[in-house]
């Protein structure tokens, strides 16, 4: 594992691309009409105060990349602070938990398309299973690629998000902003738990920090840009989507905003393709670190280990993962595309590494030091959010154990098995001329 050093070739502007698409994702596509569903015009509380909470979470985890870079991401500053049955936890909860979500991603992606141009079932899986496509081959030549990739879908993003906004604007209705709070506070509340679930993803590049260009100024600058950017996407979308369709129930709310162009549908499906395409790419690349740092540490079976390097490219890892996400899609299509216990696999394993990940936090970070109140901070706030997974830990509960076995198996297999010392008898003595 690797200090905080000059790092690799990846500059700002790639980094905070990466941070964008990994935390902005899928659910600017469904979230806002949830929200206001939920909250009515107070849903735009509720992205201002998971916003400001986020921050915490997002400050101690720059706090931790940029002061040890390594491929291991969060399994890396646990192995640290806690050893490395701890740190295997860590590894198997995001590189086979989280990695659950994403046939998910590709799925709502696919589902926006279709739905705009027509087509059943079937087309639906097929478009997602094209969406994997892109990302696994762009990862497949290093961040020199990808990073550029990421660069472009984060742009396009960005630039569409402002564009829907525009459309949809002249529709607004100030009338549709009262009764300001209409649910009271446990509507709120509600709002508030959905959109903790849009801001999260800043433990994702934390893998491929070891690849930025002077970490410790680059990761926290780009995470800074990522927060300002996320935030305003999401503050800008409530507030349209409260002020066009506060009582929209459509599973592509993105569509009535912009119904009032032409160009409506086209510009949807063009925003479901690139939230899915950029988040892809951004995770694809950090499973991909990940599972090579596991084959390097002995988490994994050693030969995936090839490309965890800083500059290094990790195409065995990538094959893997892109057999675990053929993998679960298919689940998901045997499961009727039913998407809520693999959002729940996936949510639940990221709160397990968000716990082991501030603990690390609180150990490594200076005490006292900035960081380390952002860890103390966010440690109360990720304990609230394990209370809210409840009986969802279940699967991070089955690989932890898968740890704690392949821990057990290797001690057994580094220790000799007992002999058992030879019995004192006459004859052994005359043999050592001991009669």
């Amino acid at each position: 594992m690797s200090e905080s050093g000059s790092g690799g070739r990846v500059g700002l502007v790639q980094a905070s691309a990466l941070y964008i698409a990994a935390v902005l994702g899928t659910g600017i596509l469904v979230l806002p009409s949830l929200a206001a569903e939920k909250a009515g015009p107070a849903s735009i509380v509720a992205v201002v105060a998971v916003l400001l909470l986020s921050v915490p979470l997002a400050g101690t985890f720059a706090a931790l990349a940029s002061r040890f870079p390594d491929s291991g991401g969060v399994a890396s500053y646990v192995r640290r602070a806690l050893g490395p049955t701890a740190a295997r936890m860590a590894g198997y909860w995001f590189f086979f938990g989280v990695c659950v979500g994403t046939p998910v991603v590709a799925i709502l992606g696919a589902s926006y398309v279709v739905s705009i141009f027509g087509g059943e079932r079937w087309v639906v899986v097929t478009v997602a299973a094209l969406l994997l496509i892109p990302p696994l081959i762009s990862n497949s030549f290093g961040l020199r690629v990808s990073g550029v990739v990421q660069l472009v879908l984060t742009g396009l993003l960005v630039v569409i998000v402002v564009l829907v906004v525009i459309l949809a604007s002249p529709a607004a209705d100030a009338r549709n902003f009262e009764p300001f709070m209409p649910h009271g506070w446990a509507g709120v509340g509600q709002a508030i738990s959905l959109f903790v679930w849009a801001f999260a993803g800043w433990e994702a590049v934390t893998h491929i920090a070891a690849e930025f260009r002077n970490p410790r100024r680059t990761i926290p600058l780009a995470t800074a840009i990522a927060i300002a950017v996320v935030g305003l996407a999401y503050l800008a979308l409530q507030v349209v989507t409260v002020a066009v369709i506060p009582n929209s129930t459509s599973a592509v709310p993105l569509v009535e905003l912009v119904a009032a162009s032409s160009a409506g549908p086209v510009i949807v499906a063009t925003i479901a393709a690139v939230v899915a395409l950029g988040v892809l790419n951004a995770y694809l690349g950090a499973f991909a670190k990940l599972g090579a740092a596991l084959g390097r540490d002995g988490d994994l079976p050693g030969w995936l280990g090839k490309g965890a390097e800083s500059g290094g490219v990790p195409r065995r890892a990538l094959l893997v993962v892109g057999m675990l996400a053929a993998g679960y899609l298919t689940a998901l299509v045997l499961n009727d595309l039913d998407l809520t216990p693999f959002i729940l696999i996936h949510t639940s394993c990221m709160v397990a590494v968000y716990a082991l990940g501030m603990l690390a936090a609180l150990r490594l970070l200076d005490r006292f030091s900035a960081g380390w109140w952002l860890a103390v901070t966010s440690t109360v706030l990720v304990a609230g959010l394990i209370v809210l997974a409840g009986a969802n830990l279940l699967v991070p509960a089955v690989l932890a154990a898968a740890a704690l076995i392949v821990t057990f198996a290797k001690r057994r297999k580094r220790t000799p098995w007992p002999i058992s010392a030879p019995t004192s008898t006459p004859l052994s003595r005359s043999a050592m001329g001991e009669g």
